[in-house]
Parts: structure tokens; sequence; C-alpha cells
């Protein structure tokens, strides 16, 4: 189940709530206990792809080959 952050407009707390994705906002303000005043934040994604990889460039990363080098034989 996702977490949703929600704002309400009266005392301006920002909630955390963990809900089903099909399931309506909640109504009452946990800290105000106002009716009809949250209202949702969008916020950032907590899951973040960082390095190359497929994700970057729609290809695994590149295998270095160990057997190949630049040096030349005198």
């Amino acid at each position: 189940m996702p977490i949703y952050e929600y704002i309400c407009s009266e005392c301006e707390e920002i909630q955390e709530i963990l809900q089903k994705v099909d399931e309506n906002s909640p109504k009452v303000c946990p800290k105000c206990n106002k009716n009809n005043t949250l209202s949702k934040l969008v916020s950032n994604s907590a899951f973040h792809l960082k390095g190359g990889g497929w994700y970057k460039d729609l290809y695994s990363s590149p295998k270095k080959d160990d057997n190949k080098s630049d040096t030349t034989k005198k």
C-alpha cells in the first residue's frame, strides 16, 4: 500500500497516510479534526535509479573485457 501526503488548509499540517490505491481521501484532519480540509500533495518518489544501466540507455551496462589492453609490445 502506498503512502500519500495530505495537507490541511486550516492548520497547514502535513500528514502521511497509508491507504489503498482505490481508497477515498480522508475527510477529517487528524490534528485539528475539521472536515473537508485535506488535499493531496504531489511529492517526489522515494524510488531513485542511479548510475548507468538499462533505465538510462535502455540496455544493460557494457561489460568490461579485462583481456584487452591498450599497451603495445616493444
